[in-house]
């Protein structure tokens, strides 16, 4: 389970193809791997992946085909930034939402608006995933919490600030770009419940 909150922007020291469309990626990342052991989860643009290896300031994940299709992991190349994040614990600020590191779905960035202070970025997600996504509701993009600022019958936005300009890959993303989109949990476990009766 993860907040949200990106701890630092990675970067994709190497990627190995495997048999299967499966791949090894390793990623640079000193602040998430401070306390990691092998085995522990990492949120890399909003995918949870398990430290398979440790090397200094290196992590190596084994990435199956599942997460490749769904997910924008097989995008990355070597030199790629990503958002990285370690998972919560009880001992720690829920600063952003409840994130699970499992993505629904791969949208695109649709516009984007700047402004000297702010940004907004529209998305265009899967038809689908739209019912799940509210003005003001939370939203994770990349494994980023934020709050959606508006929301039409194909698209929704997000303002963002000049921190999560800086220290996230939403600075640098454009339009045609992709990126991994979860909603929020708890809108899918209440419209189980609703439909169950």
């Amino acid at each position: 389970m993860f907040t949200g909150i990106v701890e630092e922007l990675g970067r994709v020291a190497a990627i190995q193809a495997l048999p299967d469309n499966a791949i090894r990626i390793t990623i640079e990342g000193p602040t998430v791997l401070s306390d990691a052991n092998l085995g522990d989860s990492i949120c890399v643009n909003g995918v949870c992946l398990t430290v398979a290896e440790q090397n200094g300031d290196q992590f190596t994940a084994d990435v199956m085909s599942e997460t490749i299709n769904r997910t924008t992991i097989g995008d990355l190349l070597a030199g790629s930034q990503v958002n990285l994040e370690r998972p919560v614990t009880l001992a720690t600020r829920l600063g952003g939402h409840l994130v699970q590191g499992h993505v629904d779905a791969v949208g695109q960035v649709s516009a984007r608006e700047h402004s000297e202070n702010w940004d907004v970025v529209t998305i265009t997600p899967p038809k689908e995933l739209l019912k799940y996504v509210v003005e003001k509701g939370s939203i994770t993009i990349d494994g980023t919490s934020l709050t959606v600022s508006a929301v039409t019958d194909s698209t929704f936005s997000v303002s963002l600030i000049p921190a999560t300009l800086e220290k996230t890959t939403l600075g640098i993303r454009q339009i045609g770009d992709r990126v991994n989109l979860e909603v929020d949990v708890l809108a899918k476990y209440v419209e189980k419940l609703v439909a169950a009766q």
